[in-house]
Parts: structure tokens; sequence; C-alpha cells
């Protein structure tokens, strides 16, 4: 993957405040979505803990509102800020700092912030090592015979976990290179699984889709 892609320095993002208001952004849409409103709040100036967490509801639903679902994102922001606040004195940094297990507990106690976007934060914003599990992941392995389709996600994580040596750089690398895999030839529909860099991998060889 690596080769063919070359590295991706992933998660765009300024600070890790925007990579985690980001992680968020991007539930059930693109990352095209999401920089359309990660520019809309940068241009408003309010990119900022401090500055977004006085917004009222309605005003930040606004801003995001190219990434979809902006009025549901919007309290899910506002839930995460508050967690912020309440248990950590609106000290991200020290928040960020706190160990996997302790930083993973936070984000998950925050409602509407499931494991993905949880690990993304983790991962990303923290820079600490977890590996994180999406759609694309699920559907590669199961294609290629590496999981059975109905694996969960700590299932899958456990594998990586247990596989790769616990390197923040590396889990980076692969996370991004394995989503480049399922948006340009693991398809939902449609597979390119003949130009696929990662043909003949697993025990099943070339997907067939049904």
């Amino acid at each position: 993957m690596l080769e063919h892609f070359g590295p991706q320095h992933w998660w765009p993002g300024d600070t890790p405040f925007e990579i985690m208001v980001g992680a968020i952004l991007t539930q059930n849409t693109n990352w095209q979505n999401v920089e359309k409103a990660i520019a809309n709040l940068k241009m408003a100036g309010v990119l900022s803990l401090p500055a977004m967490a006085v917004l009222e509801k309605e005003k930040l639903a606004e801003y995001i509102r190219p990434a979809g679902y902006y009025n549901i994102k919007a309290g899910r922001l506002q839930n995460l800020f508050a967690m912020i606040a309440e248990q950590w004195d609106n000290d991200l940094e020290y928040l960020l700092q706190q160990p996997v297990a302790v930083l993973r507990e936070q984000l998950l106690s925050v409602k509407g912030i499931g494991p993905e976007t949880a690990d993304s934060m983790v991962l990303y914003a923290a820079e600490q090592p977890v590996f994180v599990v999406d759609a694309y992941t699920h559907r590669i392995l199961s294609r290629h015979g590496l999981i059975p389709e109905d694996a969960d996600y700590f299932q899958i994580q456990e594998i990586f976990m247990d596989s790769l040596e616990e390197d923040t750089v590396l889990f980076n690398e692969y996370h991004a290179l394995l989503v480049q895999v399922g948006k340009n030839f693991c398809k939902k529909s449609k597979p390119k699984c003949g130009e696929c860099p990662l043909a003949g991998v697993g025990g099943v060889g070339e997907y067939v889709p049904c």
C-alpha cells in the first residue's frame, strides 16, 4: 500500500483541537465536506476551544452546515466541550496527555462519540498508539477472508494491536493507507479488485461481488 500510494501525512489539521473537531464532523460524510465546514470556522475566527465552547448551538450548526447532520454534530461538539470543561477545567492539553485507557474512557463518555471517533482523537490528536478501525478496514479484511463478516470493532482492532508494533506513526500510516484502498479500489459497490494493490492478499484470492 505504501509503495502504491506513498506516505499519507494524515490527519490534516493544524492543531489537536482542529483534529478533534474534524473527527466529529467527518461522521457519515466525506472529507471534502468537512474541509468546507472547517474553513467556515477558520474564516469566522472561532476554531479554538474557548471560541467554539461559547457559541450558541444554532450558530455553531450554521458554521458546520457543509458537513451534514449539522444540528446533531453541533450537539456532539458541545457535549465534547462540556466534558473538557467539567472534567478537565478546559485544559485540553492535559487531557490529551492522559494514558490511552483514561483518554479513551473520557472520550467514550461523551454522547455521540463512539469507538472510531474516540480512537481517531487518541491516535491523531493525542498522538498515542491505538489502531483506528473504520468501515473501509472491515470491508477490506472481510473481502480478503481475513475476518468473519460479523467481526466487531474491537475484534478487528485487536488483530492489528496484537500483530503490529505499538507505534503511533505506524498505526497512523497503516490506517490512512487502508482508507485509500477503500476509497479508490475496495468500493462498496463495483470494487476494482483487479487493479487493487492488495489483490491476492488473504485466503480467498480476488473478491467476487455478489
